[in-house]
C-alpha cells in the first residue's frame, strides 16, 4: 500500500466488498436507481500527503476489470457538497440526483470513480480559483492531493486502475478543478466533462481565458441558460477559445436550468469519456 494512503475502518476493499443490485441473483450494478432517487455503494479512504487527512471515496465497476484496469473517473465534489456524487434525490440543489446518476451511468459503463473531498470534511471548495492558490497553484494543499491521487492510481494502491484512461468532471467549484487538471498536469487526463462551470481560475461572472495548453484534453460542457452564478457566457468564453485552438469540444446547454447538473449529463458524460 502506498504510504501516503490508509485505509479507514480497517478493511477497505476498494469497492469489492461494496454491495450490489442484484437482478435474478446477479450482481449488475453498484448503485440503487428510481425515479426519484439514486444509492451508490462506495469504499473511503484517506490520503496523508504533506497536508491534513483528507477522505478519497473510491468505487469500481461490477465484474472483471479488462487486463489494464478499468478507466477512472475524478469526479470533484461542488462547495459544500460531497455528499451528491455517491447520493441524490429529487429536488436536491444544484441537480443532485442528476449528479448521481451521473456516478452511476459511469460505474455501469464501465468507469471506476474517485471522488476526493475538499477541505474540511467536503464542507469547503477547491484552491484553484482561490487566491493565492489560483495563481500559485503548486504551493496549495490541492496539488498536493491530487499529486497523491496519480500516484496512488499508477502504483496500483486504489485497485485495478488504468492509469493511461484517466478522466475529470465536476461542477461549479468542482468544474473549476476539472480545467486545472489540464492546467496543471500535462498529458494525464483523456478528457474533461465541465458541469456550470469555466477555465481554472474564473470565479462566477469573473473571467478571463488565457493562452490554453496545446495539448489541452477534449471538453464536454454542460450548463445551464439560468444560471446566475457562472454565468453561460463565461463558459462560452473558455469554450470558443478551445475551439480556435481545435481542440475537441462540445457544448450541452439547456436554457431553463439555473447552476446545477443537466438532465441529460448521465449519457452526455458517458458517450463523451467513452469516445476518448
Amino acid at each position: 500500500m502506498h504510504p501516503l494512503i490508509l485505509p479507514l475502518l480497517g478493511g477497505c476493499a476498494f469497492g469489492l466488498g461494496a454491495q450490489t443490485v442484484a437482478v435474478d441473483g446477479d450482481a449488475t450494478s453498484r448503485c440503487e436507481v428510481t425515479e426519484e432517487t439514486v444509492t451508490c455503494e462506495h469504499d473511503t479512504v484517506v490520503f496523508h500527503a504533506g497536508l491534513a487527512a483528507r477522505d478519497v471515496h473510491v468505487q469500481h465497476p461490477v465484474g472483471e476489470p479488462p487486463s489494464e484496469g478499468w478507466p477512472v473517473v475524478l469526479m470533484f465534489q461542488g462547495s459544500f457538497d460531497v455528499r451528491g456524487v455517491w447520493e441524490g434525490a429529487e429536488g436536491d440543489v444544484f441537480g443532485g440526483l442528476h449528479q448521481a446518476a451521473v456516478t452511476a451511468a459511469l460505474l455501469d459503463a464501465g468507469f471506476a470513480v474517485l471522488a476526493p473531498e475538499a477541505r474540511y470534511g467536503g464542507a469547503s471548495y477547491w484552491d484553484t480559483n482561490v487566491l493565492p492558490w489560483a495563481h500559485a497553484w503548486f504551493a496549495s494543499a490541492d496539488h498536493r492531493l491530487v499529486l497523491g491521487l496519480l500516484r496512488a492510481i499508477d502504483a496500483g494502491d486504489l485497485g485495478p486502475l488504468d492509469p493511461d484512461r484517466l478522466y475529470a468532471t465536476g461542477i461549479s467549484s468542482g468544474g473549476y478543478m476539472t480545467s486545472r487538471m489540464a492546467v496543471a498536469y500535462p498529458g494525464r487526463f483523456r478528457a474533461l466533462a465541465i458541469a456550470s462551470a469555466s477555465y481554472a481560475t474564473c470565479a462566477g461572472p469573473l473571467c478571463a481565458v488565457p493562452a490554453l495548453p496545446d495539448d489541452h484534453p477534449p471538453t464536454l460542457f454542460l450548463h445551464g441558460g439560468a444560471d446566475s452564478i457562472v454565468p453561460i457566457t463565461t463558459m462560452e468564453a473558455y469554450a470558443d477559445a478551445l475551439a480556435a485552438d481545435g481542440v475537441p469540444t462540445e457544448r450541452v446547454t439547456d436554457p431553463d436550468e439555473g447552476h446545477a447538473w443537466l438532465a441529460i449529463a448521465p449519457d452526455e458524460v458517458v458517450e463523451w469519456f467513452s469516445a476518448w
